[in-house]
């Protein structure tokens, strides 16, 4: 899977960057190489708004999109909600795959009594 990091208005350092990768690494291991992640962090810089740091996550796989956003105070645990929240829907997309897989086929019968 290949991971883009796009920032506004918020430095990305290493350290950061080193965690993401981390942590979408368990998205990594159930999708195909050819599927795109995108993360946009951003800082929301309203006083009235107490989460500030915003985490965006878009995942390009072969004819879905999945998207998750979170905000939180600081930008680790924005993007470890938005990872949670995307691996939770590609737990259910593959649920819902497998499962129209494994259902037996409709065969139409006609019984007259």
């Amino acid at each position: 899977m290949r991971i883009e990091i796009k920032a506004r208005k918020v430095a990305v350092s290493d350290d950061l960057q080193n965690r993401m990768e981390k942590r979408f690494d368990k998205i990594a291991r159930q999708v195909s190489p050819v599927a795109k992640l995108e993360v946009l962090l951003s800082e929301d810089r309203n006083p009235r708004v107490a989460d500030t740091q915003v985490a965006e996550a878009t995942l390009q796989l072969k004819g879905t999109t999945l998207r998750a956003r979170n905000a939180s105070t600081n930008m680790l645990g924005a993007v470890n909600g938005c990872a949670d929240d995307l691996a939770r829907q590609l737990k259910r997309l593959k649920a819902k795959r497998s499962h129209r897989r494994d259902a037996p086929p409709q065969v139409a019968t006609d019984v007259a009594l």
